[in-house]
């Protein structure tokens, strides 16, 4: 037992266990292992040739899904520690929050949504879901990872409940995640554990402040265009007034670093304010509280909008960008439109599952075989099937 934990903290000693009961390790707790099966997953080394903004070949610098998520968790293990919250339960929702992502990011996600609509639709949460419980075939005795109901509920809910309350009949949700709450109920009406919430909120973190250093590395934007920028303005205004002859990456790096400790520290002031008004005793307090215990202030939650909002207007929609998206969209599109039409030249293991799937579950089948694609292999098998060679 860890008596270092805050009250409020998930518990590995009083875990609600796995859906197929294992014996436990002497070693290792139920949330170390279930981090270091997230970690020893096909999934989770795919994750290296997956991109967040760029694809895969326009450089070598830029983040990959792996890379953000190693940094998610560098980050949520900070918080946690300094919460006095599960470091391991923390760390393995950060690791496995982006498994279900398709190739080509927000593209990819898009792409195969439009291709998947009359099939149930396409939601990247739903396929983590289904990537830990059913896709990753590496035990003997079950399908999937076999992860704890804490991580698996971390994965689930960490942005927040999905359901109005215990009776909601969850029509709305997505398919995926519909289909689960009848094996394992992940009580989707309540908050997650504190620990997901970090996990949530420090991928907020990762993720815009190193789109920023991504975007000035990329020449998409330059840092005299961030000076009027909330948050980011102030902080690169103090680097440069500190070092005046600073430039190039340095300056880059000297500002981001900045911005992600001035994140956490907003965090950690907010949380510890919300936490001593609840006063949870225990990490069921935590699920049935009326809002989340682990915030950002409301100052930061506005600089945020604009930030986001800046890299959407001059990132996410910047014409490299926007090449990139369209070839990713076209790839995709094409790929599921000739694996629907013909399904045999699908590599022989994923055609066994789709012939052993009824006629309305093979789609998903497609679906799934696409989404575990890495953005080098999603274009080589585009290559392969689309550009015929004498």
């Amino acid at each position: 037992m860890n008596d270092n934990l805050a009250p409020f903290a998930c518990r590995s000693e009083t875990s609600r266990g796995r859906l197929v009961a294992e014996e436990e390790s002497v070693t290792r707790t139920i949330f170390q292992r279930d981090r270091d099966r997230v970690i020893h997953s096909s999934a989770f080394r795919r994750l290296m040739h997956k991109t967040q903004v760029f694809v895969y070949h326009e450089g070598d610098y830029f983040r990959t899904r792996l890379t953000h998520s190693l940094e998610v968790a560098q980050i949520a293990r900070s918080i946690a520690r300094g919460l006095r919250l599960d470091e391991d339960l923390a760390e393995a929702l950060a690791l496995a929050h982006d498994l279900g992502h398709p190739p080509f990011g927000h593209a990819g996600e898009d792409a195969l949504q439009a291709c998947m609509e009359p099939y149930g639709g396409f939601d990247h949460n739903a396929q983590t879901l289904r990537t830990l419980t059913d896709i990753e075939k590496r035990y003997a005795n079950f399908d999937g990872l076999n992860l704890s109901w804490e991580t698996l509920e971390g994965v689930v809910k960490h942005n927040g409940p999905l359901l109005k309350d215990s009776d909601d009949d969850g029509a709305d949700l997505p398919e995926g995640l519909r289909n689960y709450r009848r094996v394992w109920d992940l009580e989707m009406h309540t908050f997650a554990s504190a620990e997901a919430q970090v996990a949530a909120l420090s991928d907020d973190i990762a993720y815009n402040n190193h789109d920023l250093d991504d975007g000035l590395r990329a020449g998409l934007f330059d840092f005299d265009d961030l000076d009027d920028l909330p948050m980011v303005g102030e902080i690169l205004g103090k680097v440069k007034a500190l070092y005046p002859d600073l430039g190039g990456k340095r300056l880059r790096h000297e500002t981001i670093r900045r911005l992600i400790t001035h994140m956490i520290d907003d965090l950690m002031g907010e949380s510890q304010k919300r936490i001593a008004d609840l006063d949870p005793r225990s990490s069921e307090d935590v699920r049935g509280a009326s809002e989340a215990i682990i915030a950002f202030s409301d100052n930061l939650k506005s600089d945020d909008v604009a930030v986001r909002s800046f890299l959407h207007e001059n990132m996410y929609r910047h014409y490299r960008v926007n090449r990139m998206t369209a070839e990713a969209r076209r790839v995709v599109t094409d790929l599921f439109g000739l694996f629907l039409d013909e399904p045999e030249v699908m590599p022989e293991d994923w055609q066994v599952l789709h012939r052993a799937a009824p006629a309305e579950k093979a789609p998903r089948v497609i679906c799934d075989y696409i989404a575990g694609m890495t953005d080098r292999f999603a274009l080589l098998e585009h290559k392969r099937l689309f550009q015929l060679n004498p």
